[in-house]
Protein backbone atom coordinates (compact mmCIF):
# COMPACT_ATOMS: atom_id res chain seq x y z
CA UNK A 1 0.00 0.00 0.00
CA UNK A 2 1.65 3.41 -0.89
CA UNK A 3 1.00 6.26 1.18
CA UNK A 4 1.75 9.62 0.75
CA UNK A 5 1.25 12.89 2.37
CA UNK A 6 0.39 16.13 0.63
CA UNK A 7 1.20 19.43 2.25
CA UNK A 8 -0.40 22.59 1.59
CA UNK A 9 1.86 25.64 2.68
CA UNK A 10 1.93 29.63 2.15
CA UNK A 11 4.74 31.69 3.79
CA UNK A 12 5.89 28.60 6.06
CA UNK A 13 9.10 29.60 5.97
CA UNK A 14 9.83 29.00 9.00
CA UNK A 15 8.20 25.69 9.63
CA UNK A 16 7.45 23.96 6.79
CA UNK A 17 11.68 22.07 6.87
CA UNK A 18 11.17 20.31 9.83
CA UNK A 19 7.29 19.19 9.11
CA UNK A 20 8.63 18.09 5.51
CA UNK A 21 11.58 16.59 6.56
CA UNK A 22 9.59 14.71 9.98
CA UNK A 23 7.31 13.33 7.29
CA UNK A 24 9.34 11.78 5.11
CA UNK A 25 10.51 9.65 7.41
CA UNK A 26 6.75 8.21 8.03
CA UNK A 27 5.48 7.55 4.28
CA UNK A 28 6.53 6.61 0.91
CA UNK A 29 6.26 10.30 -0.50
CA UNK A 30 5.93 13.97 0.15
CA UNK A 31 4.25 16.47 -1.89
CA UNK A 32 4.64 19.82 -0.86
CA UNK A 33 1.97 22.52 -2.47
CA UNK A 34 3.10 26.11 -2.09
CA UNK A 35 0.28 28.33 -2.65
CA UNK A 36 2.23 31.42 -4.03
CA UNK A 37 4.44 32.33 -1.04
CA UNK A 38 6.18 35.00 -1.09
CA UNK A 39 8.63 34.19 1.15
CA UNK A 40 11.59 31.76 0.81
CA UNK A 41 9.05 28.42 1.38
CA UNK A 42 10.25 26.77 -1.74
CA UNK A 43 14.18 27.64 -0.73
CA UNK A 44 13.44 26.15 2.65
CA UNK A 45 12.84 23.11 1.17
CA UNK A 46 16.13 22.61 -0.92
CA UNK A 47 17.86 19.05 -0.82
CA UNK A 48 15.00 17.35 0.65
CA UNK A 49 13.62 14.22 -1.42
CA UNK A 50 10.06 15.40 -1.92
CA UNK A 51 8.16 16.44 -4.84
CA UNK A 52 7.27 20.44 -4.57
CA UNK A 53 4.19 21.73 -6.38
CA UNK A 54 4.99 25.93 -6.88
CA UNK A 55 1.98 27.63 -7.77
CA UNK A 56 2.60 31.48 -9.14
CA UNK A 57 -0.16 32.92 -7.32
CA UNK A 58 -2.44 32.14 -4.28
CA UNK A 59 -5.02 29.93 -5.15
CA UNK A 60 -6.68 28.91 -1.62
CA UNK A 61 -6.46 25.93 0.13
CA UNK A 62 -8.77 23.65 -1.51
CA UNK A 63 -7.05 24.26 -4.78
CA UNK A 64 -3.66 23.68 -2.86
CA UNK A 65 -5.24 20.28 -1.50
CA UNK A 66 -7.06 19.24 -5.14
CA UNK A 67 -3.69 19.68 -6.44
CA UNK A 68 -1.97 17.60 -4.62
CA UNK A 69 -4.32 14.99 -4.22
CA UNK A 70 -3.77 14.76 -8.26
CA UNK A 71 -0.45 14.67 -7.87
CA UNK A 72 -1.19 11.47 -5.32
CA UNK A 73 -3.42 9.88 -7.04
CA UNK A 74 -1.33 9.97 -10.48
CA UNK A 75 1.46 8.53 -8.51
CA UNK A 76 -1.23 5.37 -7.45
CA UNK A 77 -0.83 6.22 -3.99
CA UNK A 78 -3.51 4.25 -2.17
CA UNK A 79 -3.95 6.59 1.62
CA UNK A 80 -3.40 10.47 1.27
CA UNK A 81 -2.51 12.25 4.71
CA UNK A 82 -2.75 15.55 4.56
CA UNK A 83 -1.51 17.93 7.39
CA UNK A 84 -0.71 21.49 7.45
CA UNK A 85 3.05 22.96 6.50
CA UNK A 86 2.61 25.47 9.89
CA UNK A 87 3.72 22.98 13.09
CA UNK A 88 0.34 22.69 14.48
CA UNK A 89 0.31 18.64 13.19
CA UNK A 90 3.25 16.85 14.83
CA UNK A 91 4.23 13.97 11.74
CA UNK A 92 4.72 12.09 14.42
CA UNK A 93 1.30 11.36 14.42
CA UNK A 94 1.04 10.14 11.18
CA UNK A 95 1.70 6.46 12.24
CA UNK A 96 -1.51 6.55 14.76
CA UNK A 97 -3.71 7.52 11.58
CA UNK A 98 -2.30 5.31 9.07
CA UNK A 99 -3.29 2.58 11.79
CA UNK A 100 -6.57 3.67 11.76
CA UNK A 101 -6.92 3.76 8.15
CA UNK A 102 -5.88 0.22 8.18
CA UNK A 103 -8.33 -0.71 11.18
CA UNK A 104 -11.20 0.81 9.23
CA UNK A 105 -10.94 1.09 5.64
CA UNK A 106 -13.03 3.44 3.20
CA UNK A 107 -13.30 5.62 6.33
CA UNK A 108 -11.90 9.47 6.52
CA UNK A 109 -9.70 9.31 9.41
CA UNK A 110 -9.25 12.63 11.21
CA UNK A 111 -6.34 14.06 13.77
CA UNK A 112 -8.94 15.28 16.30
CA UNK A 113 -7.67 17.90 18.14
CA UNK A 114 -8.88 16.26 21.88
CA UNK A 115 -6.00 15.55 24.21
CA UNK A 116 -5.20 18.67 25.97
CA UNK A 117 -7.84 21.10 25.12
CA UNK A 118 -7.53 23.53 28.22
CA UNK A 119 -4.55 25.14 25.81
CA UNK A 120 -7.13 26.08 23.42
CA UNK A 121 -8.65 29.64 23.07
CA UNK A 122 -12.29 29.39 24.65
CA UNK A 123 -13.84 31.20 21.65
CA UNK A 124 -11.75 28.48 19.50
CA UNK A 125 -13.16 25.80 21.47
CA UNK A 126 -16.77 27.30 21.08
CA UNK A 127 -16.18 27.84 17.14
CA UNK A 128 -15.48 24.25 16.80
CA UNK A 129 -18.15 22.92 19.52
CA UNK A 130 -20.37 24.94 17.40
CA UNK A 131 -18.85 23.67 13.72
CA UNK A 132 -18.97 20.33 15.04
CA UNK A 133 -22.50 20.14 15.50
CA UNK A 134 -23.88 21.29 11.98
CA UNK A 135 -21.26 19.39 10.34
CA UNK A 136 -22.34 16.15 12.34
CA UNK A 137 -26.00 16.81 11.25
CA UNK A 138 -25.01 17.26 7.38
CA UNK A 139 -23.25 14.24 7.41
CA UNK A 140 -25.50 12.11 9.79
CA UNK A 141 -22.40 11.04 12.31
CA UNK A 142 -20.99 12.17 15.16
CA UNK A 143 -17.81 14.17 14.32
CA UNK A 144 -15.57 14.97 17.03
CA UNK A 145 -13.34 17.74 15.14
CA UNK A 146 -14.56 18.88 12.24
CA UNK A 147 -11.93 21.59 11.46
CA UNK A 148 -9.11 19.17 11.49
CA UNK A 149 -6.35 19.75 8.63
CA UNK A 150 -4.88 16.55 9.95
CA UNK A 151 -6.76 13.41 8.06
CA UNK A 152 -6.02 10.00 6.06
CA UNK A 153 -8.55 10.06 2.46
CA UNK A 154 -8.68 6.30 1.14
CA UNK A 155 -8.08 6.86 -2.35
CA UNK A 156 -11.78 6.02 -3.36
CA UNK A 157 -13.19 9.21 -1.19
CA UNK A 158 -11.16 11.70 -3.43
CA UNK A 159 -11.93 9.61 -6.64
CA UNK A 160 -15.36 10.08 -5.39
CA UNK A 161 -16.31 13.21 -3.72
CA UNK A 162 -14.78 16.18 -6.02
CA UNK A 163 -15.89 19.61 -4.10
CA UNK A 164 -15.44 23.25 -5.36
CA UNK A 165 -11.52 24.24 -5.66
CA UNK A 166 -12.80 27.69 -5.83
CA UNK A 167 -11.23 30.35 -3.77
CA UNK A 168 -14.07 31.31 -2.10
CA UNK A 169 -14.60 28.09 -0.53
CA UNK A 170 -10.86 27.29 0.35
CA UNK A 171 -12.57 26.11 3.79
CA UNK A 172 -15.52 24.69 2.72
CA UNK A 173 -13.32 21.96 1.11
CA UNK A 174 -12.61 19.90 3.66
CA UNK A 175 -16.30 20.09 5.35
CA UNK A 176 -17.43 19.17 2.08
CA UNK A 177 -15.70 16.33 2.33
CA UNK A 178 -16.94 14.96 5.43
CA UNK A 179 -20.30 15.23 5.03
CA UNK A 180 -20.37 14.24 1.02
CA UNK A 181 -17.60 11.47 1.91
CA UNK A 182 -20.25 10.40 4.81
CA UNK A 183 -23.05 10.40 2.49
CA UNK A 184 -21.16 8.62 -0.43
CA UNK A 185 -20.53 6.26 2.04
CA UNK A 186 -17.17 6.83 3.63
CA UNK A 187 -17.88 7.76 7.09
CA UNK A 188 -15.07 9.23 9.54
CA UNK A 189 -13.43 7.75 12.49
CA UNK A 190 -11.13 9.96 14.98
CA UNK A 191 -7.80 9.48 16.38
CA UNK A 192 -7.40 11.72 19.12
CA UNK A 193 -4.23 14.05 19.60
CA UNK A 194 -3.01 17.00 20.70
CA UNK A 195 -4.03 20.64 20.58
CA UNK A 196 -1.15 22.58 19.92
CA UNK A 197 -1.60 26.43 19.87
CA UNK A 198 1.86 28.29 18.95
CA UNK A 199 2.44 31.24 20.57
CA UNK A 200 4.60 32.82 17.49
CA UNK A 201 2.67 31.18 15.05
CA UNK A 202 1.71 33.41 12.50
CA UNK A 203 -1.73 34.82 11.98
CA UNK A 204 -4.53 31.97 10.83
CA UNK A 205 -5.60 32.27 7.24
CA UNK A 206 -9.26 31.94 8.28
CA UNK A 207 -11.35 34.79 7.28
CA UNK A 208 -14.21 34.37 10.41
CA UNK A 209 -17.01 36.79 8.09
CA UNK A 210 -16.87 35.05 4.19
CA UNK A 211 -15.61 31.76 5.60
CA UNK A 212 -18.24 31.37 8.50
CA UNK A 213 -20.58 32.40 5.20
CA UNK A 214 -19.74 30.32 2.71
CA UNK A 215 -19.33 27.37 5.23
CA UNK A 216 -22.90 27.90 6.76
CA UNK A 217 -24.30 28.19 3.29
CA UNK A 218 -22.83 24.56 2.02
CA UNK A 219 -24.22 23.05 5.37
CA UNK A 220 -27.45 24.53 5.14
CA UNK A 221 -27.77 23.72 1.49
CA UNK A 222 -26.92 20.13 2.47
CA UNK A 223 -29.80 20.07 4.87
CA UNK A 224 -32.25 21.77 3.44
CA UNK A 225 -31.84 19.43 0.00
CA UNK A 226 -32.83 16.62 2.31
CA UNK A 227 -35.73 18.32 4.01
CA UNK A 228 -33.83 19.03 7.03
CA UNK A 229 -32.10 15.71 7.20
CA UNK A 230 -33.60 15.11 10.78
CA UNK A 231 -32.51 11.14 9.91
CA UNK A 232 -28.84 12.68 9.38
CA UNK A 233 -29.33 15.03 13.27
CA UNK A 234 -30.93 11.81 14.88
CA UNK A 235 -27.40 9.80 13.96
CA UNK A 236 -25.35 12.60 14.99
CA UNK A 237 -26.83 12.73 18.35
CA UNK A 238 -27.71 8.88 18.96
CA UNK A 239 -24.41 7.30 18.31
CA UNK A 240 -21.09 7.99 19.61
CA UNK A 241 -18.01 8.98 17.33
CA UNK A 242 -15.51 6.42 16.39
CA UNK A 243 -12.53 6.40 18.19
CA UNK A 244 -9.43 4.36 17.11
CA UNK A 245 -6.54 3.99 19.49
CA UNK A 246 -8.16 6.20 22.65
CA UNK A 247 -7.00 5.93 25.74
CA UNK A 248 -8.77 3.11 27.50
CA UNK A 249 -11.50 4.26 29.62
CA UNK A 250 -11.56 8.14 27.79
CA UNK A 251 -14.87 9.01 26.45
CA UNK A 252 -14.31 11.79 23.89
CA UNK A 253 -17.34 11.45 22.30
Amino acid sequence: MRIFAVIPARNEARTIRAVASAAINQVDRVIVIDDGSEDQTTAALDGLALDLIRRPTPGGKAAALAAGFEHALARAADLIITLDGDGQHDPADIARLVAAAHAFPEHLVLGARLRNRSGQPHIRRFANHFADFWVSWASGQRVPDSQTGFRVYPRRLLETVRPSTRRRHGFVFETAMLVDGARAGFPCVAVPIDSVYRDDARPSYFRAGKDVWEITRFISGRILLCGLYLQGLWRSLRYRAKFHAASPGTDYS
